[in-house]
């Protein structure tokens, strides 16, 4: 039986990656190949050649909805990376919202 696939699905993910940092994202086309747009340039300064050879990562949906607006997606993406601290350098990789440092 084929599955059936869902048309319309938008939703908020988790990237987590073999050194335990993460990445919130969002895909408003319900596409099971998207991994997200993190910075590959950061990703690539926490691994080693070696380790490269031999790397799993794990995509999690925190989120989805067939009725949100993009809007309200964007919305839910930031609230997760806010909430996950993704944005955090020590944490993971998103670079947005910015982390706010006090004085």
């Amino acid at each position: 039986m084929k599955p059936t696939r869902r048309s319309g699905i938008k939703m908020v993910y988790k990237i987590t990656y073999p050194n335990g940092k993460i990445y919130v994202g969002q895909d408003l086309t319900d596409s099971i190949n998207y991994f997200g747009s993190a910075s590959s340039e950061l990703i690539a300064r926490d691994f080693t050649r070696d380790q490269r050879g031999n790397f799993f990562i794990c995509k999690e949906i925190l989120w989805e909805s067939d009725a949100a607006t993009d809007a309200e997606v964007s919305q839910k993406e930031v609230e997760f990376i806010k909430a996950l601290r993704s944005n955090e350098p020590d944490i993971g990789y998103n670079q947005w919202p910015k982390v706010r440092r006090p004085p």
